[in-house]
């Protein structure tokens, strides 16, 4: 058995980590078996992950992943895995016509807190971070965001019973959300709270989206001085824009608490989009810029000590069910079939995937690993 303290672990190369959800269908409401989540898990390890990050724990899902875990532990010693659990938290009246983001869904986050207690201090072996929340802070997250105050409250709880030894005291706390909720962006988010939240959790999980600033502030992405053919240029930027936001949090957090570290809970590229990132659009998404994005931002992370769980494993068809093409659905390393995207087609080539199959298909490439198919679909940044 594998006991590793989270400090051994978050920022450690060797461990390097990744979002994942695994569902198949266009709903949650069909749940991936254990089986399943077994299959994802294996193909997963094969290519070297070692840390996955889930959601909420509302659904089975959550913990049916850390059951797949103990399943795959029981029975290869060697298979290692470990989980950042999301708790996930709502202001009162979240999903309705008057969310109230001053105050708390006091019930359901407390529910939540609790079912994510139960499943760490069972399994504490495999949990060995808690996220109080998900984009909880961040003011586009209109349906259900809330004010510091609430995350903070929720991390000094637990905090309370690491001491307490209800939970081991070797977990990680953290709360993740957008790169500006932690200060790296508008002083609107700069608050006694916020500054105390930081002093509260044991890293700082920050987001960074340039994919999704291709549209919402594209100055970086396409312009006069900027040859639009040059894709790769393009891309360059993307990961340096990344790089800034996560040194602007960096900056305000050490500005609050010297030795606090900032890791990456989030950041990807969708591979579709026929929106504001498609051909009609900013023209980001295409299987191509995926790829630089995902080799540039694992060998930045990876050769800097920062944890990156990156987003996301698979394709998830729920995410935006009505329109199949929306980018939402298309943040996978892999589509829904189990197709390796072009970022990770050289894991294919040298047999990484061998015997491994999803939903009884083998992993092969997208594209039948044609380069010349590939460069049909990927767009230039022209305006």
């Amino acid at each position: 058995m594998h006991h590793q303290p989270a400090s051994e672990l978050i920022g450690n190369p060797d461990y390097p980590a990744i979002s994942f959800g695994g569902y198949r269908g266009t709903s949650r409401s069909e749940q991936p078996t254990i089986a399943q989540l077994k299959e994802d898990l294996r193909i997963l390890h094969a290519m070297g992950i070692r840390f996955l990050r889930t959601y909420n724990v509302q659904l089975p899902h959550a913990s049916n992943v850390v059951k797949a875990i103990r399943e795959l532990k029981d029975e290869d010693p060697m298979f290692e895995m470990y989980v950042m659990l999301g708790a996930w938290i709502d202001c009162a009246g979240a999903w309705t016509d008057a969310p109230n983001h001053a105050e708390e869904d006091v019930e359901a986050n407390q529910a939540e807190i609790q079912r994510a207690v139960a499943l760490a201090q069972q399994h504490p072996d495999i949990v060995k971070v808690i996220a109080v929340g998900n984009e909880a802070m961040v003011h586009w997250a209109a349906s259900y965001f809330v004010a510091p105050k609430i995350i903070l409250q929720w991390v000094e709880h637990l905090q309370g019973l690491k001491r307490d030894g209800t939970l081991p005291s070797d977990m990680w706390i953290t709360s993740s959300d957008n790169f500006a909720s932690w200060g790296g962006g508008g002083s609107e988010y700069h608050n006694d709270d916020l500054d105390s939240l930081i002093r509260a959790v044991d890293y700082v999980s920050m987001h960074t989206y340039p994919f999704h600033d291709t549209h919402y502030n594209p100055v970086f992405w396409q312009g006069e001085e900027f040859d639009p053919r040059d894709v790769d240029a393009a891309m360059e930027r993307a990961l340096e824009y990344s790089q800034n936001q996560y040194h602007s949090v960096v900056k305000y957090v050490q500005g609050i608490d010297p030795d606090k570290p900032v890791h990456i809970g989030e950041t990807g590229w969708a591979s579709v989009s026929d929106g504001f990132y498609g051909p009609e659009g900013s023209r980001a998404a295409d299987e191509y810029k995926q790829a630089l994005f995902y080799q540039g931002m694992r060998q930045w992370t990876q050769s800097s000590g920062i944890s990156c769980f990156y987003f996301e494993a698979f394709d998830e068809p729920w995410k935006s069910s009505a329109n199949p093409t929306d980018s939402e659905n298309h943040f996978g390393l892999f589509t829904r079939n189990g197709e390796a995207k072009y970022a990770i087609w050289s894991l294919v080539e040298q047999g990484v995937f061998d015997g491994l199959t999803r939903d009884g298909r083998a992993i092969k490439p997208t594209y039948s690993g044609q380069r010349e198919l590939l460069d049909r679909h990927v767009l230039n940044p022209a305006p």
